[in-house]
């Protein structure tokens, strides 16, 4: 009877220890071996989805082959409470582990959306007020009110965006891609500003940027921007006049209809650099890095004037004749 019952045990054992290598080798077997991904998949943890919640809806879709093997991958790595919430993209060949690392990593799928040099903040608002990628929560926010929703001191809002592609996850708020707009712009503008050249004609950072958002306007070709930052900045340092057209423009506002008259060089604004002396109270435009670093850095020379030669280049003067003659050539085909 004993020996009966020792034979069973040690059978018993014997299977336990080959479905035990089985299930062993079937567990190792799943770890090489890639998911059911057939193409790309876009897959989204949820926020407050626990590891088996996650673990049942990729079995669902039709992911992952072995729902327990993974589940027991995940508790003894110790990464089923280190997944992170997102939205991600999931290739073919991924094997069970890379999933994890995925989900671990939070490398969320990223969409991007670009602020353009140059645009008026009624332009920029427009485009975000118009793009699907970001989650609207400043639909009833004007030019005005705009920065104290974002949650700043300024009350004008003109200019104090970068200009740039910016990435971004999935229920990025256009709030929180403004505010990354808005810092970012910060943070340029003070690097800029710490290397600046001597004896420029700017008080504070936002001076510089005033001053870099008519050069953005102004300038047709990249390499003339330090060119015409030194007109403007000689010209401030004469006590002259800026007067530069974009000025007129952003003074116009919505009226401008693509030409300037020569009643609309009277618009009583403080923007109107024909009007009034000095720059103007606020920014007129996005303004780039290198709009910036003109600013700061102008080229010398001698040159007061410049005109547009109808190719996006400009032809600068010294004085006003050789300006009237040019102005002739150029704009008046004289």
């Amino acid at each position: 009877m004993l020996k009966r019952l020792l034979g069973l045990i040690t059978l018993a054992l014997f299977f336990s220890v080959i479905t035990a290598v089985l299930l062993h080798k079937d567990y190792k077997t799943y770890l090489d071996t890639p998911l059911t991904i057939e193409s790309p998949a876009v897959f989204t943890v949820e926020a407050g989805m626990s590891f088996s919640d996650v673990n049942r809806q990729l079995s669902q879709l039709g992911l992952n082959r072995n729902a327990e093997y993974l589940e027991i991958l995940a508790r003894y790595s110790g990464k089923a409470n280190k997944i992170k919430t997102g939205e991600y993209l999931l290739p073919v060949g991924l094997k069970p582990e890379e999933l994890l690392d995925v989900f671990v990593a939070g490398k969320e799928i990223q969409y991007s959306f670009t602020l353009l040099e140059g645009w008026h903040i009624r332009e920029m608002l427009e485009a975000i007020h118009a793009t699907d990628l970001l989650i609207h929560t400043l639909t009833d926010v004007s030019e005005d009110t705009l920065m104290q929703e974002l949650g700043y001191t300024e009350t004008v809002a003109e200019g104090l965006f970068f200009p740039d592609t910016y990435s971004f996850p999935k229920n990025t708020t256009d709030k929180a891609f403004l505010q990354r707009a808005y810092q970012q712009l910060q943070h340029v503008l003070a690097e800029e500003w710490q290397t600046r050249a001597e004896n420029l004609p700017y008080q504070t950072p936002y001076e510089a940027l005033v001053m870099a958002s008519i050069i953005e306007k102004e300038t047709g070709l990249a390499s003339e921007r330090g060119t015409i930052a030194g007109v403007f900045v000689r010209r401030l340092n004469k006590n002259m006049k800026l007067q530069t057209d974009p000025t007129v423009i952003y003074a116009m506002g919505k009226q401008y209809d693509g030409n300037i008259r020569k009643k609309d060089l009277e618009i009583d604004s403080p923007h109107n650099t024909y009007r009034y002396k000095g720059l103007p109270p606020t920014p007129i435009a996005l303004v780039g890095r290198e709009a910036i670093h003109a600013a700061l850095h102008p080229e010398e020379g001698k040159s007061l004037y410049f005109v547009a030669k109808g190719d996006g280049s400009h032809y600068f003067s010294e004085n006003l004749t050789e300006h009237n003659r040019a102005v002739a050539k150029y704009q008046l085909k004289k």
